[in-house]
Protein backbone atom coordinates (compact mmCIF):
# COMPACT_ATOMS: atom_id res chain seq x y z
CA UNK A 1 0.00 0.00 0.00
CA UNK A 2 2.92 2.32 0.56
CA UNK A 3 4.95 1.16 -2.43
CA UNK A 4 7.43 3.97 -3.09
CA UNK A 5 8.21 5.84 -6.28
CA UNK A 6 11.59 7.51 -6.14
CA UNK A 7 11.79 11.22 -6.97
CA UNK A 8 14.90 12.90 -5.61
CA UNK A 9 15.87 12.00 -2.04
CA UNK A 10 12.35 11.26 -0.76
CA UNK A 11 10.07 8.44 -1.91
CA UNK A 12 6.43 9.12 -2.66
CA UNK A 13 3.79 6.86 -1.13
CA UNK A 14 0.56 5.48 -2.55
CA UNK A 15 -2.67 6.41 -0.75
CA UNK A 16 -4.64 3.24 -0.04
CA UNK A 17 -6.34 1.69 -3.06
CA UNK A 18 -5.85 4.76 -5.23
CA UNK A 19 -3.36 5.99 -7.77
CA UNK A 20 -2.51 9.06 -5.67
CA UNK A 21 1.22 9.26 -4.99
CA UNK A 22 2.15 11.68 -2.28
CA UNK A 23 5.07 13.10 -0.36
CA UNK A 24 5.24 11.51 3.12
CA UNK A 25 4.36 14.81 4.82
CA UNK A 26 1.16 16.67 3.94
CA UNK A 27 1.32 20.43 4.48
CA UNK A 28 -1.78 21.67 6.25
CA UNK A 29 -3.58 24.90 5.45
CA UNK A 30 -5.30 25.06 8.82
CA UNK A 31 -3.29 28.12 9.88
CA UNK A 32 -3.72 29.97 6.58
CA UNK A 33 -5.91 32.96 7.25
CA UNK A 34 -5.33 32.52 11.00
CA UNK A 35 -1.68 32.70 12.09
CA UNK A 36 -0.33 32.88 8.53
CA UNK A 37 -1.32 35.67 6.12
CA UNK A 38 -1.10 35.47 2.32
CA UNK A 39 2.60 36.22 2.09
CA UNK A 40 3.49 33.76 4.84
CA UNK A 41 1.29 31.06 3.29
CA UNK A 42 2.93 31.49 -0.10
CA UNK A 43 6.42 31.27 1.43
CA UNK A 44 5.44 28.14 3.38
CA UNK A 45 4.04 26.47 0.27
CA UNK A 46 7.04 27.51 -1.84
CA UNK A 47 9.40 26.01 0.74
CA UNK A 48 7.38 22.81 0.96
CA UNK A 49 7.41 22.32 -2.82
CA UNK A 50 11.13 23.13 -2.95
CA UNK A 51 11.69 20.15 -0.64
CA UNK A 52 9.77 17.92 -3.06
CA UNK A 53 6.39 18.18 -1.34
CA UNK A 54 3.23 17.69 -3.39
CA UNK A 55 0.43 16.97 -0.86
CA UNK A 56 -1.65 19.95 0.31
CA UNK A 57 -4.38 19.53 2.91
CA UNK A 58 -7.11 22.04 3.74
CA UNK A 59 -10.86 22.27 4.54
CA UNK A 60 -13.78 24.47 3.65
CA UNK A 61 -14.09 25.40 7.34
CA UNK A 62 -10.50 26.66 7.76
CA UNK A 63 -10.72 30.44 8.21
CA UNK A 64 -14.26 30.24 6.77
CA UNK A 65 -12.92 29.10 3.40
CA UNK A 66 -10.07 31.59 3.22
CA UNK A 67 -7.48 28.81 3.47
CA UNK A 68 -8.76 27.28 0.24
CA UNK A 69 -8.74 30.68 -1.45
CA UNK A 70 -5.16 31.36 -0.39
CA UNK A 71 -4.01 27.96 -1.65
CA UNK A 72 -5.92 28.47 -4.89
CA UNK A 73 -4.32 31.86 -5.46
CA UNK A 74 -0.89 30.38 -4.82
CA UNK A 75 -1.44 27.51 -7.28
CA UNK A 76 -2.67 29.97 -9.91
CA UNK A 77 0.35 32.24 -9.46
CA UNK A 78 2.81 29.31 -9.57
CA UNK A 79 0.95 27.42 -12.34
CA UNK A 80 1.70 24.15 -10.59
CA UNK A 81 -1.71 22.53 -10.08
CA UNK A 82 -0.81 19.49 -12.19
CA UNK A 83 2.15 18.70 -9.90
CA UNK A 84 0.08 18.62 -6.71
CA UNK A 85 -2.29 16.34 -4.83
CA UNK A 86 -4.95 18.58 -3.29
CA UNK A 87 -7.07 17.35 -0.39
CA UNK A 88 -9.90 19.22 1.26
CA UNK A 89 -12.67 18.43 3.72
CA UNK A 90 -16.37 19.27 3.81
CA UNK A 91 -19.06 18.99 6.46
CA UNK A 92 -18.01 21.48 9.13
CA UNK A 93 -18.39 24.86 7.43
CA UNK A 94 -21.01 27.29 8.73
CA UNK A 95 -22.19 27.85 5.17
CA UNK A 96 -22.61 24.17 4.27
CA UNK A 97 -22.81 22.08 7.45
CA UNK A 98 -23.43 18.36 7.45
CA UNK A 99 -23.35 15.67 4.80
CA UNK A 100 -26.79 15.64 3.18
CA UNK A 101 -26.44 15.12 -0.55
CA UNK A 102 -27.45 18.60 -1.67
CA UNK A 103 -25.31 20.25 1.02
CA UNK A 104 -22.27 18.09 0.27
CA UNK A 105 -22.54 18.80 -3.45
CA UNK A 106 -22.90 22.53 -2.82
CA UNK A 107 -19.89 22.45 -0.47
CA UNK A 108 -17.68 20.67 -3.01
CA UNK A 109 -18.63 23.11 -5.77
CA UNK A 110 -17.80 26.02 -3.46
CA UNK A 111 -14.43 24.45 -2.61
CA UNK A 112 -13.65 23.96 -6.30
CA UNK A 113 -14.37 27.64 -6.91
CA UNK A 114 -12.21 28.82 -4.01
CA UNK A 115 -9.34 26.51 -4.95
CA UNK A 116 -9.69 27.44 -8.61
CA UNK A 117 -9.40 23.81 -9.71
CA UNK A 118 -11.40 21.42 -11.88
CA UNK A 119 -11.21 18.54 -9.42
CA UNK A 120 -10.30 17.66 -5.84
CA UNK A 121 -7.85 14.77 -5.63
CA UNK A 122 -8.86 13.59 -2.15
CA UNK A 123 -12.10 14.67 -0.48
CA UNK A 124 -12.57 13.95 3.21
CA UNK A 125 -15.89 13.76 5.02
CA UNK A 126 -14.88 16.13 7.82
CA UNK A 127 -17.51 14.83 10.23
CA UNK A 128 -19.49 11.68 10.85
CA UNK A 129 -22.99 12.98 10.23
CA UNK A 130 -25.10 10.30 11.94
CA UNK A 131 -28.32 12.13 11.01
CA UNK A 132 -27.77 11.23 7.37
CA UNK A 133 -27.81 7.67 6.02
CA UNK A 134 -24.43 6.65 4.65
CA UNK A 135 -26.14 5.66 1.41
CA UNK A 136 -27.22 9.25 0.75
CA UNK A 137 -23.75 10.64 1.41
CA UNK A 138 -21.97 7.92 -0.54
CA UNK A 139 -24.22 8.29 -3.58
CA UNK A 140 -23.60 12.05 -3.56
CA UNK A 141 -19.84 11.50 -3.45
CA UNK A 142 -20.10 8.92 -6.23
CA UNK A 143 -21.94 11.42 -8.42
CA UNK A 144 -19.14 13.92 -7.85
CA UNK A 145 -16.57 11.27 -8.76
CA UNK A 146 -18.49 10.37 -11.93
CA UNK A 147 -18.69 14.08 -12.81
CA UNK A 148 -14.90 14.35 -12.51
CA UNK A 149 -15.07 16.81 -9.61
CA UNK A 150 -13.58 14.41 -7.04
CA UNK A 151 -11.07 11.64 -7.65
CA UNK A 152 -11.02 9.76 -4.31
CA UNK A 153 -12.46 10.22 -0.84
CA UNK A 154 -11.97 9.27 2.78
CA UNK A 155 -13.17 9.77 6.34
CA UNK A 156 -11.94 12.18 8.95
CA UNK A 157 -13.96 11.73 12.13
CA UNK A 158 -15.21 8.15 12.06
CA UNK A 159 -14.91 5.28 14.53
CA UNK A 160 -13.84 1.85 13.40
CA UNK A 161 -17.41 0.59 13.54
CA UNK A 162 -18.64 3.47 11.41
CA UNK A 163 -15.94 2.84 8.84
CA UNK A 164 -17.12 -0.75 8.63
CA UNK A 165 -20.71 0.47 8.18
CA UNK A 166 -19.55 2.81 5.42
CA UNK A 167 -17.75 0.00 3.61
CA UNK A 168 -20.83 -2.23 3.79
CA UNK A 169 -23.02 0.64 2.53
CA UNK A 170 -20.61 1.26 -0.37
CA UNK A 171 -20.88 -2.36 -1.43
CA UNK A 172 -24.66 -2.39 -1.11
CA UNK A 173 -25.21 0.64 -3.33
CA UNK A 174 -22.35 -0.20 -5.67
CA UNK A 175 -20.18 2.88 -5.27
CA UNK A 176 -16.50 3.53 -4.69
CA UNK A 177 -15.36 2.98 -1.08
CA UNK A 178 -13.14 5.23 1.00
CA UNK A 179 -9.40 5.01 0.36
CA UNK A 180 -8.10 7.19 3.21
CA UNK A 181 -8.52 8.07 6.85
CA UNK A 182 -7.42 11.28 8.55
CA UNK A 183 -7.39 10.93 12.31
CA UNK A 184 -5.89 12.34 15.52
CA UNK A 185 -2.65 10.43 16.09
CA UNK A 186 0.70 11.36 17.61
CA UNK A 187 3.04 10.33 20.43
CA UNK A 188 0.78 12.03 22.98
CA UNK A 189 -2.50 10.74 21.53
CA UNK A 190 -2.22 7.08 20.62
CA UNK A 191 -5.07 5.10 22.12
CA UNK A 192 -7.81 6.36 19.79
CA UNK A 193 -6.05 5.16 16.64
CA UNK A 194 -4.07 2.15 17.85
CA UNK A 195 -7.20 0.22 18.81
CA UNK A 196 -10.09 -0.44 16.46
CA UNK A 197 -9.12 2.24 13.94
CA UNK A 198 -5.73 0.72 13.18
CA UNK A 199 -7.33 -2.70 12.71
CA UNK A 200 -10.02 -1.36 10.37
CA UNK A 201 -7.49 0.76 8.43
CA UNK A 202 -5.39 -2.34 7.82
CA UNK A 203 -8.42 -4.47 6.94
CA UNK A 204 -9.77 -1.91 4.46
CA UNK A 205 -6.33 -0.86 3.18
CA UNK A 206 -6.95 2.77 4.05
CA UNK A 207 -4.11 5.22 3.72
CA UNK A 208 -3.76 6.88 7.14
CA UNK A 209 -2.98 10.59 7.44
CA UNK A 210 -2.46 11.50 11.13
CA UNK A 211 -3.62 15.00 11.99
CA UNK A 212 -2.31 16.99 14.97
CA UNK A 213 0.86 15.02 14.23
CA UNK A 214 2.93 17.35 16.43
CA UNK A 215 0.32 17.66 19.19
CA UNK A 216 -0.45 21.34 18.48
CA UNK A 217 3.27 22.13 18.59
CA UNK A 218 4.10 20.36 21.85
CA UNK A 219 6.18 17.74 20.02
CA UNK A 220 8.41 20.44 18.55
CA UNK A 221 9.90 20.89 22.03
CA UNK A 222 8.91 24.55 22.06
CA UNK A 223 6.77 24.20 25.18
CA UNK A 224 8.52 22.93 28.33
CA UNK A 225 6.78 24.87 31.10
CA UNK A 226 3.61 26.87 31.62
CA UNK A 227 5.33 30.20 30.98
CA UNK A 228 6.05 29.04 27.41
CA UNK A 229 2.32 28.99 26.68
CA UNK A 230 1.61 32.64 27.41
CA UNK A 231 1.95 34.05 23.89
CA UNK A 232 0.87 30.97 21.95
CA UNK A 233 -2.50 30.85 20.13
CA UNK A 234 -2.43 27.10 20.87
CA UNK A 235 -1.54 27.51 24.54
CA UNK A 236 -4.78 26.07 25.85
CA UNK A 237 -4.46 22.97 23.66
CA UNK A 238 -0.81 22.40 24.60
CA UNK A 239 -1.29 22.86 28.37
CA UNK A 240 -2.79 19.38 28.75
CA UNK A 241 0.48 17.81 27.58
CA UNK A 242 2.64 19.43 30.27
CA UNK A 243 2.58 16.34 32.45
CA UNK A 244 5.19 13.87 33.67
CA UNK A 245 4.40 11.66 30.69
CA UNK A 246 4.69 14.57 28.28
CA UNK A 247 8.03 15.64 29.69
CA UNK A 248 9.30 12.02 29.52
CA UNK A 249 8.37 11.95 25.84
CA UNK A 250 10.20 15.24 25.21
CA UNK A 251 13.27 14.01 27.07
CA UNK A 252 13.41 10.88 24.93
CA UNK A 253 12.87 12.91 21.76
CA UNK A 254 15.71 15.21 22.84
CA UNK A 255 18.10 12.26 23.22
CA UNK A 256 17.20 10.72 19.89
CA UNK A 257 17.33 14.08 18.10
CA UNK A 258 20.84 14.61 19.47
CA UNK A 259 21.92 11.17 18.22
CA UNK A 260 20.73 12.05 14.71
CA UNK A 261 21.77 15.72 14.82
CA UNK A 262 18.12 16.40 14.10
CA UNK A 263 15.20 18.31 15.57
CA UNK A 264 12.63 17.06 18.07
CA UNK A 265 9.84 17.65 15.53
CA UNK A 266 11.61 15.57 12.87
CA UNK A 267 11.97 12.64 15.26
CA UNK A 268 8.31 12.81 16.35
CA UNK A 269 7.20 12.71 12.70
CA UNK A 270 9.68 9.96 11.81
CA UNK A 271 8.10 7.83 14.57
CA UNK A 272 4.69 8.22 12.89
CA UNK A 273 6.12 7.39 9.47
CA UNK A 274 7.15 3.88 10.55
CA UNK A 275 3.69 3.02 11.90
CA UNK A 276 1.56 0.55 9.89
CA UNK A 277 -0.58 2.09 7.13
CA UNK A 278 0.55 5.65 7.89
CA UNK A 279 1.11 7.41 4.57
CA UNK A 280 1.62 11.09 5.41
CA UNK A 281 1.20 12.97 8.70
CA UNK A 282 -0.63 16.28 8.23
CA UNK A 283 1.46 19.11 9.66
CA UNK A 284 1.12 22.88 9.66
CA UNK A 285 3.76 25.60 9.71
CA UNK A 286 3.31 29.26 10.55
CA UNK A 287 6.70 30.23 9.07
CA UNK A 288 8.57 28.92 6.03
CA UNK A 289 11.64 28.16 8.15
CA UNK A 290 9.67 25.49 10.01
CA UNK A 291 9.20 23.45 6.84
CA UNK A 292 12.85 22.31 6.92
CA UNK A 293 12.24 20.20 10.03
CA UNK A 294 9.07 18.73 8.56
CA UNK A 295 10.83 17.66 5.38
CA UNK A 296 13.80 16.30 7.31
CA UNK A 297 11.51 13.71 8.92
CA UNK A 298 11.05 11.97 5.56
CA UNK A 299 14.79 11.20 5.43
CA UNK A 300 15.30 10.30 9.10
CA UNK A 301 15.77 6.58 9.75
CA UNK A 302 15.07 5.69 13.38
CA UNK A 303 16.54 2.49 14.80
CA UNK A 304 14.27 -0.23 16.16
CA UNK A 305 15.51 0.55 19.65
CA UNK A 306 14.63 4.24 19.25
CA UNK A 307 11.12 3.42 18.01
CA UNK A 308 10.63 0.98 20.90
CA UNK A 309 11.82 3.54 23.43
CA UNK A 310 9.38 6.14 22.08
CA UNK A 311 6.63 3.52 22.18
CA UNK A 312 7.46 2.80 25.81
CA UNK A 313 7.61 6.34 27.18
CA UNK A 314 4.50 7.48 25.33
CA UNK A 315 2.22 4.66 26.58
Amino acid sequence: MTAPITIGPTRLRVVGNSDLRVYPIAISGNVFGWTADDDAAHRILDSYVAHGGNFIDTADSYAAGRSETMIGNWMKSRRNRSNLVVATKVGKSAENPGLRARVLTRAVNASLDRLGVQHIDLLYLHIDDTEVDFEETLLAVDELIRAGKVRFFGGSDHTGNRLIEARIASAMVGVAPMVALQNHYNLMHRREYEGDLAHVAAQQRLGVMPRFALASGFLTGKYRQKSDLADSPRGEEVAKYLTRRGLRVLSTLDSIAQEHDSSVASVALAWLLVKPNVVAPVVSASHAEQVDDLAAATRLQLTRHQVSELDRVSR
